[in-house]
């Protein structure tokens, strides 16, 4: 299951969005918002992302005007590693080095076509683990409040 939020600017992405992920044949939750009225990213971002940290939603994807302020709302949400991405590239790495389970985009910024070809990439590239586990870890360690700044 993913998990799906936008404000009004990202509406119309996340309904592009919605469509790639039935034709990919995956299930989704959509978190909101669901008109064009404006509204608060956060409060959006934040339920989609306490449905991927509880284990209800298995990745989330988020738009918003850039990606950027809704990405940060849901990175303040504990177990969440969301990347805010434009590009393919960085769409596969955030997967293959970070284990990024939120994906952000603007859809100001990317538009449809390249928006859908980020989604895709980030649902089905794999997290490869071994040498990018220890780096995740510090991640997860300064989320709980460790100190790394003396390692």
């Amino acid at each position: 299951m993913i998990a799906l939020a936008s404000d009004h600017a990202g509406l119309p992405l996340k309904k592009e969005i919605m469509t790639l992920l039935g034709s990919m044949g995956l299930e989704y939750k959509d978190y909101g918002t669901y008109t064009s009225a404006s509204c608060d990213y956060a409060v959006y971002a934040q339920r989609a992302a306490k449905a991927v940290a509880s284990g209800e939603c298995e990745r989330g994807i988020l738009c918003c005007g850039t990606g950027i302020g809704i990405s940060m709302a849901a990175n303040k949400v504990k177990g969440i590693r969301c990347a805010c991405v434009s590009d393919c590239y960085s769409a596969k790495l955030t997967r293959m080095h970070n284990d990024a389970n939120m994906l952000a985009m603007g859809s100001r910024v990317v538009g449809v076509d390249l928006g859908k070809m980020i989604a895709e990439i980030f649902l089905t590239t794999a997290y490869e683990g071994g040498r990018h586990q220890h780096r995740v870890d510090q991640i997860m360690a300064i989320e709980a409040g460790e100190d790394l700044t003396n390692l």
